[in-house]
């Protein structure tokens, strides 16, 4: 096993799902499988965009591409991809953070390795890149990120840092990864009442809600996420309500929802809100396992809304 690096760009031609599978010619196995069961980072190219490293999972498995030859998809082990709460450059002070990329002065190498769209990453790299992408302090950034007075921290409790991968493999930690990066793409605003509704500390009310849930498989990326207010997060996660994958229309469960709650809840063209940047949008296959699998199923009685 070893760790690497994937290039992607957002609007790739290649059948790339960076949560879920990861698209490669023959010239990039050898050096996929040898990072099949570790992780990987992923990597925007410079013509690509400016993100530089924004993410982190881990390959389960390689297949072979179904239809063309010579092609082979890396399979993202589930529950394993987390988007950077901050991306991360490319270059720190005008080196590269991989070393492999270095020349023995430190500045970068020209030509051939940076261009490759796999590359190897010693684990001392991996480890600094994820400390700089994904903080161990994040838990507690986010509990005072509203707070007037700072919290106290002590040196002896400052000093403690987790492991990396124990980090990432943390639910507490991955779920305010998770909630910090919906909110922020949808601009803390509920995507289907609206609202930008804040408490009278500044605190966003918009919580993350996962399209597809956790123990369903889903990811924590941003594109299985939606920014919602308390109410219409409980009516999504029970199935009163949903997002038509092709339209984003938002649908009702009319039978089981009052009319009113409609009309006070729901902007009234019925149209989701979507964050800026497409790439953040929500996952048509993502929408659509919602649809198929939640919708219209919840109890409405039990649920005190009838």
């Amino acid at each position: 096993m070893g760790k690497a690096v994937l290039l992607h760009r957002a609007d790739s031609i290649y059948d790339d799902e960076p949560d879920v599978k990861y698209d490669f010619p023959k010239t990039y196995l050898n050096a996929i499988q040898q990072a099949v069961g570790d992780w990987i980072l992923y990597y925007e190219p410079v013509k690509a965009g400016p993100r530089g490293y924004f993410a982190v999972a881990k390959i389960q498995d390689i297949i072979p591409k179904p239809g063309p030859v010579g092609r082979f998809l890396a399979l993202i082990e589930p529950g394993t991809f987390l988007p950077f709460d901050r991306e991360v450059p490319r270059l720190l002070n005008g080196q590269p953070l991989e070393t492999l990329l270095q020349n023995t002065d430190g500045r970068p190498k020209k030509g051939g390795l940076q261009q490759l769209a796999v590359r190897r990453l010693p684990d001392a790299d991996f480890a600094r890149i994820v400390e700089l992408g994904l903080p161990d302090d994040l838990e507690k950034r986010e509990a005072r990120r509203y707070d007037t007075q700072p919290m106290q921290i002590s040196d002896e409790a400052a000093s403690f840092k987790r492991p990396v991968i124990e980090r990432l493999q943390r639910r507490a930690y991955r779920d305010v990864a998770f909630r910090r990066k919906v909110r922020e793409a949808y601009g803390h605003r509920c995507a289907i009442s609206g609202l930008q509704l804040r408490n009278g500390g500044g605190r966003p009310e918009v919580q993350a809600a996962h399209i597809r849930p956790v123990e369903a498989q889903g990811s924590d990326s941003v594109r299985n996420g939606l920014a919602l207010s308390g109410t219409l997060h409980w009516m999504f996660d029970r199935g009163l309500i949903s997002i038509d994958p092709g339209t984003y229309e938002i649908l009702v469960s009319h039978n089981k929802v009052p009319a009113d709650v409609v009309e006070r809840l729901i902007v009234p063209d019925r149209k989701l809100r979507l964050p800026d940047a497409k790439r953040d949008w929500p996952h048509p296959e993502n929408l659509r396992w919602h649809r198929e699998n939640r919708f219209g199923q919840g109890d409405a009685d039990a649920f005190g809304l009838m």
